[in-house]
């Protein structure tokens, strides 16, 4: 069975669903204990605020699902203040950069990690709204990567009348607070899926070049 229109649209709500920091005590406190892995982690552990960002992420869309049906650019932007407070753009940028990113300087990287948010929260946030009411998250694991890279946050998204979603965070320290850096759906990988996509692209363009015409759309970001 060709699952791929499953995870292009699992991928927003995956992605912006972890995407805000709030102040972590709070929030971890509001968080439902109905998953064990989560239930036993410390306030303000990777997993608790995937956790309590995933349910208030899908509590806001089912509140908002009128208005944001009527207005899209309400949910671009609700989608895109998600989006930009916790993703490390920057340093997910260079992972899907890989060798076009050795040396590059900071400022096309960061050039090039907001071109392509921009341009993947245009092409598929309208996609948070083919979820359903019933649909919850449920935590599966916390576990330390390899080298001390960070965590992986493993979760499921649970569909009523459906398969669970399988969704892996991946979360690293930066300035004090942990941050996504990489999000998995069903094992497709956010950085791998768009390091293949642009690797052919770097290869004949600058990332400047690349950057602008994802800014401009003649470069669509393709969940494929």
């Amino acid at each position: 069975m060709n699952r791929m229109p499953l995870i292009r649209r699992a991928l927003p709500i995956a992605l912006a669903a972890a995407l805000v920091l709030p102040a972590a005590s709070a929030l971890a406190q509001q968080a439902r204990p109905a998953a064990a892995p989560a239930a036993t982690a410390q306030a303000g552990s990777p997993s608790q605020l995937v956790l309590a960002n995933t349910e208030r992420v899908l509590k806001t869309l089912e509140s908002r699902r009128a208005e944001f049906t009527r207005d899209r650019a309400a949910l671009q932007t609700f989608v895109t203040s998600e989006f930009n407070t916790m993703f490390d753009r920057d340093y997910a940028a260079r992972q899907v950069l890989g060798r076009h990113g050795r040396g590059a300087a900071d400022a096309d990287v960061k050039a090039f990690g907001d071109a392509l948010a921009d341009n993947l929260m245009r092409r598929y946030g309208s996609s948070l709204l083919d979820f359903n009411a019933q649909l919850r998250v449920r935590i599966k694991s916390e576990q330390p990567l390899p080298r001390g890279l960070g965590v992986r946050v493993s979760s499921e998204l649970l569909r009523s009348g459906g398969e669970p979603i399988p969704v892996d965070f991946l979360m690293r320290q930066s300035g004090g607070t942990w941050k996504v850096f990489d999000v998995s759906v069903e094992g497709v990988s956010f950085v791998q899926t768009f390091r293949q996509q642009f690797d052919a692209e770097l290869q004949r363009k600058s990332i400047q070049q690349v950057a602008r015409e994802l800014r401009s759309g003649q470069i669509q970001a393709a969940a494929e």
